[in-house]
Formats: C-alpha cells, structure tokens, sequence
C-alpha cells in the first residue's frame, strides 16, 4: 500500500488552506493544492459533512470518489452559521496563506466571513471564490452548477451529433476546469505576494467563464464572419481528418491524421497512395474542402479490418490512433501503470482501493497521497487544539453543535 507521511520535498510545504465548500469546484482545487504538499484543513458540517461522501459508488457508506478528491486533507466539523463557529473560522485565517470558497455570492458576508472582513484579520489572505456566474454582474445570485455553466459557456452546444439534442460529457467538466484555474490563481497571487511584495488578494473565478476560456476560436470567428459552430458528431470541426471510425469487429478507434505528413502516412498505411500524393490534400485547409470524401475512405479501410490490427497498422505507420478506452482498459494497461498513474492504498477499513496518480509530474517535488479522504471531523480536535482551544473547550464546542 502507498499510504505515507507527507514528504519532505513537498512544493507547497509549509502553505495552509482553509476550505469551506462542498462536492467538486471548491474542493476538487483544494484537493490539487494538498496532493503537493499543502495543509488544507477542509471544514464540514457537523451533520452529514460533504454531500460527495455519498455520491456515486459507496465502500462501507463512503463515496470511493470522496477518498480520491479528498486525500491528504483534514476534516474539521463547524456550524458555520453559528457565532462560535465564525469565530473559530476567523482564528484559523489568522494563519492561513489560502482560504478556497464555492458558495454562493454573499453567503460568506452574511456571516461576516467574506473577503472583506477576512482581509482585515490577515491583509497577506489569498481567497479563492468559485461560483456559477462570479461575484458581480446580473446573474451573480443564480444558484449554477457545473452542467448549466458548460452550457452557457457555449460547451454544450458543440457536443453530440448535429440532427440530435446537445449531451454532456460523463463528468463535471465545468467544475474542475474552474478549480484548476482557481489554483492558477491562488498560486499567481501567492508569487505576486513572496516575490513582487504584492498583498493579498481574492481570485473571481465563476464555472461558465472557466468553461468559456478553453472555447478556442469561437467567438473571434463568430465576431469576424458571423460563423456559429455547431455539433459536429465525432469529428474535429475544421481540421481533417480527426474522428472516431467502426472497425469491423464492432469496435471504434480514434484516429488523428490532421497533420500534413501524419495524413500522408495515413493514407499510405491504408493503401491510399492517391490520397497520399493528391496535392490538393497536403494541407489541411484543402482536407477540411473535402473532408467527406477523406472519412469515407478511412471508414471504408476500417470497416474491412478489426480493431487490433488497424491499431497494429497505424502504430507502425506512426499515425496518432487510440482504442476508446474503458475503465477496465484503464485499469489494465502497462503504461498507465509504467507512469504511476494507478496506485494501490488502504481504507480505513484495511480494504485496498486504486486511485488515481498525482498530476503533473515534478522531477524535484512530486506531488503524493498520504492518506485517502478522512473520516468526518477526523482532525477537529488537532486542529482546535492548535489554536489553543483545551479538551474542555472542544467538549463544550461538541456539546453546543458547534462540531
């Protein structure tokens, strides 16, 4: 089992982060900043904590996906609509680098927590806020998750296949691109603020923007010649060829020949020498011209062979191609594990689980799992205790809900 004590060449050691926020924006950015090193004390309600505990599969009535997101934070319960509970927040800022929030705008100033009044306590805060539409602007108190953000971020509509209702990706993708940009963030300003002698400073960060900001050349081409993109299937709209293909077995295989000399080994790997040296193809502008007929003829060289050894073909051809890959694909295949990219760790129950490995890779400071995601309020004592809150003080904070 990879289960360990955190490393001594961690990149973020010696960073504490505070986060008050559920399921995935907010804390899947926290989670990033603690597999590097980062303390990030995750504050939870007293009642049921994260409603991600209880989301998708369960192990012993745990979420396995709370134990991947949640590694190597500590878990504290708090009402945080309480006064005590606010107070408590307000002393653990004092000496925090980071404080990560995914409420809605203007619950944290309601109880006297939002970023004004944290700023006060320690002018040196860096403030991560995710929300669906951002902290200012008409749409600002709309509650927004994840599947209405990629929808108005002009995401949805380029899913699927044009005679057929928009779909989703299979996971939240609006989420995590907000979060890894809320890190970006959190980082910029934590190197404005040790290097440039900056201050503190809160990072705006709202799910359809995040979306938005990987939306390519959408709207410049909209905005110069009033072209809308539109869903396309499974193609690459615009660079050819680039798209998923039925071999004969039944199975797909993904095959991105959008490179000039890539489609000229393309071609010649499917025994296609006049596509190969057909002039008005060498370039993609000319493929995109005639982009029907070139998917016809890789769909016709496909469907005659199976999935192997179409791959075998491509891979000794050097032309990008891919199975679609499963979980159990995945789960089974030698590079992933080569790379660390599947690992084995222990349950509280002493069960094992595989999770996934730490991304990016660092060569000096890799970033780790030390402990799969804790139990609730697993770390309440220790943290109070290291604010000089005594055992009595804790009792009397349990007692009262506060915990």
């Amino acid at each position: 089992m990879n289960n360990s004590a955190p490393s001594k060449k961690a990149s973020l050691h010696g960073v504490k982060v505070i986060e008050m926020g559920t399921l995935i924006a907010g804390p899947y950015a926290a989670g990033l900043l603690a597999q590097f090193g980062a303390e990030v004390i995750k504050i939870e309600s007293p009642i049921d904590g994260d409603p991600l505990r209880k989301w998708r599969k369960l192990h012993d009535g745990t979420s396995l996906w709370w134990y991947s997101q949640s590694r190597n934070k500590k878990s504290i319960t708090l009402n945080l609509k309480s006064q005590q509970g606010q107070e408590i927040v307000r002393e653990l800022v004092k000496s925090a680098d980071i404080v990560i929030e995914n409420f809605r705008p203007g619950t944290l100033e309601g109880w006297g927590l939002g970023w004004e009044d944290l700023v006060k306590i320690n002018p040196n805060l860096i403030m991560v806020r995710v929300s669906g539409y951002g902290q200012s602007g008409p749409y600002s108190q709309r509650p927004g998750f994840a599947a209405i953000a990629e929808s108005m971020g002009g995401l949805r509509n380029l899913i699927g296949f044009p005679d057929r209702p928009p779909v989703r990706v299979g996971v939240s993708i609006g989420d995590t691109l907000a979060s890894l940009y809320g890190v970006i963030g959190a980082l910029l300003a934590m190197h404005h603020l040790k290097v440039n002698g900056g201050k503190g400073q809160f990072i705006d960060i709202a799910l359809y923007e995040a979306v938005f900001g990987v939306m390519e050349s959408l709207i410049p081409e909209y905005a110069e010649f009033g072209f809308t993109r539109e869903r396309t299937g499974a193609s690459l709209p615009g660079i050819s060829p680039s798209s998923t293909y039925l071999c004969a077995d039944g199975l797909y295989v993904i095959i991105a020949g959008n490179g000039d000399s890539i489609f000229k080994r393309l071609a010649n790997a499917m025994g296609r020498a006049d596509l190969a040296n057909d002039p008005h193809l060498a370039r993609n502008d000319g493929r995109v011209a005639q982009n029907d007929m070139i998917d016809q003829a890789i769909s016709d060289w496909t469907g005659q062979h199976e999935l192997a050894h179409v791959l075998a073909v491509l891979e000794a051809a050097d032309v990008p191609s891919s199975r679609v890959y499963t979980a159990a694909d995945i789960h089974q295949d030698p590079h992933y594990r080569a790379r660390e990219m599947i690992q084995k760790f222990s349950l509280p129950d002493g069960a094992s689980i595989d999770l996934p490995g730490v991304v990016p890779k660092l060569s000096g400071t890799p970033g780790q799992t030390n402990w799969v995601g804790p139990e609730l309020g697993q770390h309440t004592a220790e943290v109070l205790a290291s604010i000089g809150r005594n055992a009595a003080d804790i009792e009397v904070l349990r007692q009262q809900g506060v915990i």
